[in-house]
């Protein structure tokens, strides 16, 4: 029998500091999820968690590519703030990151899985106690043989080549599976490992911070066997293109056939179902090893995902398919159950709540603002009326409101990553989407909108002019348009 003295002695104790866990998926679309109303797809884990706690249905990222939008993530900084624009960049190990913010309020942390983060791992980089990122994953699973013979007819998928092999080939337009069943797939080695780890410290005096970061459903969408049939690619349909799209497709999809198409689809897909399930496994070794209860759970991915909207089946753009990203937070008895978000909400917003939800010290540079009004059932002072994005690469940035979708290119940059179109610098042009009229964005309107398109660009200098680290280089006396193309040029160390 426990003491009155034992009770009022626990009583008394420090209560522990509560957990946290980042879960990322890499090319997650913000509409390939039951819970966001996609009846095709099967997502019941996700679906389970956003029943769980608060999902932010127009949530965006601030740039639709890896590297720039998962550095973005860790520092609370817009992509060209944090240095990092271009996929292959390294972040600044002497940035501030989350992590290390974790780490100065006495947490352990921990990173497994992909973090593009373009440098070996090692103890303390980024503020990460332990690291196993992609390369170290990648090593470790590829050295353990296949232990379940291959069924009759399946046999290894060709060797992931972008560009180099025609684009049904890499985006997998054939729906082949990985061969591997589900337990020996990458994505479940990475929640093993992620799990590991968490057996290992749940009873730790110190709290923790987790980073799990999945490679679905990133093509060539790999899906274990178990998988294989479980979406019919008749039953997708192929997105129309809009009259004005002709010009702007890559030539890397242009002789995609419609059977193609939605192949592609049918192995998306079926690579977020997997994901769904690897999700799944650490949300649920979180409550058998009763963690659940006091541990915050982020889910999002670093951009969306076009799956032939426009013609395209990639991100690097700025239309809704590729911007619109999911993102769900689940914290037992701290914040609301079952929640929906309406509002705008972008990737920088993410640091700034994580920090203020988990009482940690702000960032030290941070261009977002705390959603945890959201999460307690209020709307925060300021809700956002635009999102910002783009993408320096090709020398784009978007931005939008509820009634319109505004894109502004230099098109003075001929692209390098292998999206090429028929006219690589076609010089300054904009375009304006009525979403209200238009929702697939495929009619221009610019010309007949000045005003529109005045204050759009208004609004891409003020947020530059508040966030770019070469705003005081700005040269005097620019027109709007020539002043959005002096930020729009890729500066990576």
């Amino acid at each position: 029998m426990i003491s009155r003295r034992a009770l009022l002695a626990a009583a008394a104790a420090p209560k522990r500091k509560p957990n946290f866990v980042f879960i990322i998926a890499d090319d997650h679309a913000g509409y390939v999820l039951g819970a966001d109303g996609n009846r095709n797809v099967a997502t019941p884990n996700l679906d389970h968690f956003a029943s769980q706690g608060v999902r932010f249905a127009r949530h965006y990222c601030n740039q639709p590519v890896c590297t720039p939008s998962r550095q973005s993530l860790l520092t609370g900084q817009m992509p060209h703030a944090a240095g990092v624009t271009v996929l292959k960049t390294s972040l600044d190990p002497a940035k501030p990151t989350l992590p290390k913010q974790f780490k100065g309020a006495g947490y352990r942390t921990a990173v497994f899985g992909k973090m593009h983060l373009n440098r070996p791992s090692a103890p303390g980089l980024y503020g990460f106690d332990e690291m196993m990122t992609e390369q170290d994953i990648g090593k470790a699973w590829g050295a353990i043989p296949p232990k379940r013979e291959l069924p009759a007819g399946v046999g290894r998928k060709p060797r992931w080549q972008p560009f180099k092999d025609p684009a049904r080939i890499w985006l997998n337009a054939e729906k082949l599976p990985f061969p591997r069943y589900y337990e020996e797939m990458r994505g479940t080695f990475t929640a093993n490992r992620a799990i590991d780890w968490l057996r290992q410290h749940k009873d730790d005096a110190e709290p923790f911070a987790l980073w799990v970061s999945f490679p679905e459903p990133h093509s060539p969408y790999d899906f274990p066997i178990d998988l294989k049939d479980q979406y019919d690619p008749k039953k997708f349909d192929v997105p129309k293109v809009g009259p004005e799209d002709a010009g702007q497709i890559p030539l890397i999809f242009r002789d995609l056939t419609p059977a193609e198409k939605q192949g592609i689809a049918a192995a998306y897909y079926t690579a977020v179902s997997a994901l769904d399930r690897n999700v799944g496994d650490v949300l649920k070794a979180l409550d058998s090893l009763g963690l659940a209860e006091n541990t915050c759970v982020f889910y999002m991915a670093d951009h969306g995902y076009c799956l032939g909207q426009h013609g395209r089946f990639e991100k690097h753009c700025g239309y809704e398919p590729a911007l619109r990203v999911p993102l769900l937070v689940r914290y037992p008895g701290k914040i609301r159950k079952g929640g929906v978000v309406n509002d705008f909400t972008e990737h920088v917003d993410v640091s700034a709540t994580i920090t203020d939800l988990m009482g940690l010290d702000k960032l030290p540079v941070q261009h977002g603002q705390s959603l945890r009004p959201y999460l307690e059932g209020r709307k925060p002072a300021a809700p956002r009326k635009q999102i910002f994005s783009q993408y320096l690469e090709n020398e784009e940035v978007f931005t939008a409101d509820d009634r319109w979708k505004f894109i502004f290119g230099s098109g003075k940059r001929k692209r390098t990553d292998g999206y090429e179109t028929d006219n690589p610098t076609p010089g300054r042009y904009v375009k304006l989407f009525d979403k209200k009229a238009d929702p697939g964005e495929f009619i221009d309107v610019a010309a007949k909108h000045a005003d529109v398109v005045a204050a759009m660009q208004q609004s891409i200098l003020t947020r530059y002019r508040a966030t770019h680290p070469d705003a005081p280089k700005e040269p005097k006396n620019l027109g709007a348009p020539e002043a959005i193309e002096f930020y729009v040029a890729p500066r990576d160390a």
